[in-house]
């Protein structure tokens, strides 16, 4: 089942799907890092608290996208992602590009293959 949440949100569910994705984007896990030739949802849910937001970030969306640099230290770590358009969620980054993020969304069920631009994220913590 995929939840459409922003036109900029990219999501299919494991093991199916038929999205149209942009140049260069990841379609689906990538090869080789799991069993049936892509990368595997964590096993479990991810923590059961919500992180807060730092009170640098509390006062507005930046305008700036996140470090691809940066959110690399977070690949395959369950990371909390707050957007500029005030979604907020657990995920677990498999791919990080130039310009987006791919990984796994918890949907609150679920484990749900997805992918952002990284101009959509206000700010992240992994753990």
């Amino acid at each position: 089942m995929y939840y459409p949440y922003d036109p900029r949100f990219i999501g299919i569910p494991i093991g199916g799907g038929g999205q149209s994705f942009p140049p260069g984007f990841p379609s689906s896990p990538p090869p080789g890092q799991g069993g049936q030739g892509g990368v595997q949802p964590p096993t479990s849910p991810p923590p059961s608290f919500t992180p807060q937001l730092s009170a640098s970030s509390a006062s507005g969306p930046s305008l700036l996208a996140v470090d691809p640099g940066a959110i690399r230290s977070c690949l395959f770590r369950y990371t909390y992602i707050w957007q500029n358009n005030g979604r907020q969620f657990w995920f677990y980054p498999t791919y990080v590009g130039r310009k987006s993020v791919a990984g796994f969304r918890w949907t609150g069920f679920f484990w749900v293959y997805s992918g952002l631009d990284l101009r959509t994220i206000r700010e992240f913590q992994c753990f």
